[in-house]
């Protein structure tokens, strides 16, 4: 089993920025790629970024490319999303998912273990 906790949402005004970190705890016996995924109210959860066990192929949603860096840590089990440039749209509930049986995909089914969510307000 392997759980995610995700941290370091909050309220932040357009224009700023914030980063979100997720800690992966368990037993994980291979590498594994990483993503983040976000739902907005009355919206359907899309795909943001995902990063391989390297850190060296990342892939980003259009929405958000120039704007949010993906990166890892796998001495701490870590990855992160900073998040710059923000705007009111980026407004959502920001998830990460762990891939443990392939590479880098922007398939939410292709991810089998999710955290819980941190939520992520920009007023305008």
């Amino acid at each position: 089993q392997v759980q995610l906790v995700e941290s370091g949402g909050g309220l932040v005004q357009a224009g700023g920025s914030l980063r979100l970190s997720c800690t992966a705890s368990g037993s994980i016996f291979r590498p594994y790629a990483m993503g983040w995924f976000r739902q907005a109210p009355g919206k359907e959860r899309e795909f943001v970024t995902t990063v391989s066990w390297s850190g060296t192929s990342t892939y980003y949603a259009d929405s958000v490319k120039g704007r949010f860096t993906v990166s890892r840590d796998n001495a701490k089990n870590t990855m992160y999303l900073q998040m710059n440039s923000l705007k009111p749209e980026d407004t959502a509930v920001y998830y990460c998912a762990a891939n443990t049986f392939g590479p880098v995909t922007m398939k939410a089914a292709d991810y089998d273990y999710w955290g819980q969510g941190t939520k992520v307000t920009v007023s305008s």
